[in-house]
């Protein structure tokens, strides 16, 4: 079986796993605890957020360990937007886009229909690119945050995080950057972002931890009340296996970043080439140049999407048809909506996600795509 679904999830790294193992086992400490077995974990917990933030570019204590991106992401979202409400008594604004991931479509849904918060969706060219002048130009004095992905889960299309960010920071607005599918493949300090989210299972650690990275001058209200852990702003005992484990996870991704990037882009672009030339009907979605090393991803306008792929895993290969939140869902992507696709195109979509260590010939899994399509449309 060849498996070409990392954007939706990947195995857990050996490393990581023998990095994890103790922590499930004879050192089982909790961090809160006021003894040698737990301040055993909490050394484990404070040396994980060490280098995690070492990685993203921010100080330890930025670092709130989450059961995941999309506890991340609503933590953001929500946790600003209510501490600035409870601030000030009076709703806020959101800025955003179009094609955001579902976590933060969401919760800035959420916000405007719960809290009376003003939530601006940016539109995105045909590319999936959001202008550095229409974020400019949505920004109003009650702004009180700009969340954005840093790069699509969907197909593929990185966001230039340095003219994105020096608009919000021309205005002292945060900058929240979802870079779930950005990390391992993109530089993650240095994006000028106020606020990062980052998911384990997208780098070799496992499902079910995950961080956000927000710079702790920004007032920050907690979605889950408790102990108060990860200093009053996430409460509940600490995952410390799974924070080893994104660590040293994140660490392995971003010493083989440009390396794979490079590796992984070259087969990219020759699968990509070669599909397009096989199947007339096929269009890549996407920024051709500006997106990530380890997707493609394509409309096969005709044949269903979903048929492709099934016939893909009978010839071995497994893909999808978009974000992982969204299976089974009848609705086109909202993704490729906003991009102007027409809607029943957009429900041919198959995507491609390549991890860190693969080593795929593009020719014949291009001929294998090639095929599935010819059989589905035969039928």
């Amino acid at each position: 079986m060849l498996y070409l679904d990392h954007a939706a999830t990947g195995p857990v790294r050996p490393e990581v796993r023998a990095a994890m193992l103790p922590f499930l086992g004879e050192r089982y400490g909790n961090p809160s605890s006021h003894h040698s077995v737990g301040e055993d974990a909490a050394a484990a917990l404070d040396d994980a957020r060490r280098r995690v933030a070492a990685v993203v570019g921010m100080r330890p204590g930025d670092v709130v360990f989450t059961s995941g991106a999309t506890e991340a992401n609503n933590l953001a979202l929500k946790g600003v937007a209510l501490a600035a409400l409870l601030g000030s008594g009076r709703p806020g604004h959101i800025v955003t886009s179009a094609i955001e991931h579902e976590s933060v479509l969401a919760s800035a849904e959420f916000l405007e229909r719960i809290h009376g918060v003003t939530v601006t969706r940016l539109p995105v060219d045909a590319d999936g690119l959001v202008s550095p002048e229409s974020l400019a130009a949505s920004l109003r004095e009650d702004t009180v945050l700009v969340s954005l992905g840093y790069a699509n889960n969907e197909i593929g299309t990185v966001q230039d995080a340095a003219a994105l960010s020096a608009v919000t920071a021309a205005t002292r607005i945060p900058l929240h950057l979802d870079a779930v599918q950005a990390a391992g493949w993109l530089p993650l300090a240095g994006t000028g972002a106020d606020g990062l989210s980052i998911a384990g299972h997208k780098v070799g650690a496992p499902q079910g931890i995950g961080a956000l990275a927000l710079r702790g001058r920004i007032p920050l209200e907690p979605l889950l009340h408790g102990g108060g852990q990860e200093r009053d702003r996430r409460s509940g005992t600490e995952n410390v296996a799974g924070a080893v484990g994104l660590a040293v996870a994140l660490e392995l991704a971003e010493a083989e970043r440009r390396g794979a990037a490079e590796r992984v882009t070259a087969v990219r672009d020759a699968f990509t080439a070669r599909v397009l030339a096989l199947i007339p009907e096929a269009r890549a979605t996407g920024h051709p140049v500006h997106r990530l090393p380890g997707t493609a991803s394509f409309t096969f306008a005709g044949v269903s999407g979903e048929a492709v792929l099934l016939e893909l895993e009978r010839r071995g290969v497994v893909s999808s048809s978009g974000s992982a939140c969204a299976a089974g869902s009848d609705e086109p992507s909202h993704v490729l909506v906003a991009l102007g696709i027409a809607p029943e195109v957009a429900q041919t979509s198959v995507r491609f996600s390549f991890g860190h260590q693969a080593r795929i010939e593009p020719t014949p899994l291009a001929d294998a795509v090639a095929a599935s399509v010819a059989a589905v449309r035969s039928r």
